[in-house]
């Protein structure tokens, strides 16, 4: 099924998504003091990791392979972070300037599966993984503690961003309103994860 095209609004949601992905995986690298080869590596997967896994699940092209746009900003992300001092991003602005992302990643992910044909539940989830799996493998990559292994709400923030664009889109109202509306959700459960440290119980059975 060809998508029909989607909107500039999602279009900027895309790029902001992997511009703020991309500079999480850059200073990931920048902070382990690898090369630039490395900074710019892990900025393209991070920026990218999410989208490549949902269109390739989804059957549409790959966005960032027929769209220079998007290697060229996480080239300008890795070069930005290999010019700035890694104390710049110390404490909440990278958590917060991510919680933005992942919740701009998440409407684009069940947006564009929606005009692919899909159900709304597996067009939810493919919100998720967009505005996940980058991080995920970023995360990996760097030996770190994977984002799914905090109790934290971070994929639960993605998962409200993802439920709201499905529901929008069920109940007729209109898109911009609803991927807006949807991205100020995800983005505020997000800030109040990292405000007031809420995180869903842990399982406490033996």
């Amino acid at each position: 099924m060809n998508a029909a095209v989607l909107t500039p609004l999602l279009d900027w949601l895309d790029l902001a998504g992997v511009a703020i992905f991309a500079l999480t995986g850059a200073l990931v690298a920048a902070k382990e003091r690898q090369t630039f080869v490395t900074l710019a590596f892990f900025a393209l997967l991070t920026g990218v990791g999410g989208g490549t896994v949902r269109d390739l699940l989804i059957g549409a092209p790959v966005f960032w392979i027929h769209d220079a746009w998007v290697a060229g900003v996480c080239l300008a992300i890795a070069l930005f972070a290999w010019f700035t001092p890694t104390r710049w991003w110390e404490g909440r602005l990278l958590s917060i300037a991510d919680g933005l992302g992942l919740a701009a990643y998440a409407v684009l992910g069940a947006a564009k599966a929606l005009e692919y044909g899909l159900p709304p539940i597996p067009a939810a989830l493919m919100g998720v993984i967009t505005g996940c799996v980058g991080g995920i493998i970023r995360d990996v990559l760097a030996g770190r503690p994977s984002i799914l292994m905090r109790p934290e709400l971070y994929v639960t923030a993605a998962a409200l961003s993802a439920s709201v664009t499905v529901i929008g889109d069920w109940a007729g109202i209109i898109r911009e309103w609803v991927w807006v509306a949807a991205t100020g959700a995800g983005f505020g459960l997000r800030l109040a994860a990292i405000q007031w440290n809420l995180a869903l119980p842990a399982y406490k059975r033996d």
